[in-house]
């Protein structure tokens, strides 16, 4: 079971730096945490998500970093379910 990252901006550089070093981890960009630069996550084949509303609502649009996948709450909720949540929100 892989770890799921959920990732705020107050802490954020802390939970990118954890999840960095755990092979397997998925990380999720909820509320400011989509302001962060994850592409050292990207660039080691970590998966990143953000929440679709919280990139819309800060107006990030197609500013997001690529290859950060959007999700909905339902597929938040899902990854919460499947694995082992580490909150850094």
């Amino acid at each position: 079971m892989a770890n799921l990252y959920l990732i705020d901006r107050p802490f954020g550089e802390n939970g990118v730096n954890l999840a960095l070093g755990d092979t397997e981890a998925l990380t999720v960009l909820i509320q400011d945490g989509v302001y962060l630069d994850v592409s050292s996550l990207l660039k080691n084949d970590r998966r990143v998500f953000a929440l679709q509303d919280d990139v819309e609502k800060r107006g990030l649009g197609e500013r997001l970093t690529k290859g950060v996948k959007r999700i909905s709450y339902g597929e938040l909720v899902d990854l919460i379910v499947a694995h082992k949540v580490i909150n850094f929100a």
